[in-house]
């Protein structure tokens, strides 16, 4: 039974991931770096494949959407320099465990960092406008899978810490949401 869920875990997140990524095209540079440290750093501790399937397809979705933004906005040229930084740092981030370890840290922060940005604008404005309580409750949903996935396949602690911090962070938003959603209704 244990097995069923874990597996069933696995697929709806890659699933879910996958319809969340479709409309967001904000800080791709900065989002397309961390999934590649986290996709690095499954990779490094030699983790399973389906605990970390849906990064691979998550990066090829944002290199397509940067390099199509990159061609419209003419700047093809750019693409070359971030090929490189790419190549350099999947290479860099392995020189040493600390480095991959350290990486790994950094990006849960920013990603926090982020979220927080989100709270600290949704707290200003007390509007949640064109937000999504679905997407961010999606998020949430895919932090609580990685959760358990991690807890019964590789018990990681950096990794554990990032989806627990993301999964508190995530239900914030989605919380503060609705609950302006509800404010603006009854006002």
């Amino acid at each position: 039974m244990a097995a069923v869920l874990l597996d069933l875990a696995h697929w709806s997140t890659w699933a879910v991931c996958a319809v969340i990524k479709l409309p967001h095209l904000g800080s791709l540079v900065l989002e397309l770096a961390g999934f590649v440290v986290f996709l690095r750093y499954q990779i490094y501790y030699d983790y399973p494949l389906q605990t970390y399937l849906e990064y691979p397809i998550i990066i090829a979705q944002d290199v397509i959407l940067l390099l199509l933004i990159l061609h419209f906005n003419g700047n093809m040229k750019q693409a070359l320099l971030y090929a490189v930084m790419f190549w350099g740092g999947w290479y860099m981030l392995t020189l040493r465990r600390w480095i991959i370890d350290l990486a790994m840290n950094l990006c849960t922060l920013i990603s926090a960092a982020s979220k927080l940005a989100q709270l600290r604008c949704l707290w200003q404005t007390k509007d949640s406008g064109q937000v999504s309580a679905l997407t961010w409750s999606m998020s949430a949903y895919t932090c609580a899978t990685r959760i358990f996935t991690t807890v019964m396949t590789t018990n990681d602690l950096i990794v554990l810490i990032r989806f627990i911090t993301m999964l508190i962070l995530n239900i914030w938003v989605t919380a503060t949401i609705l609950r302006y959603r509800r404010t603006k209704k009854t006002n």
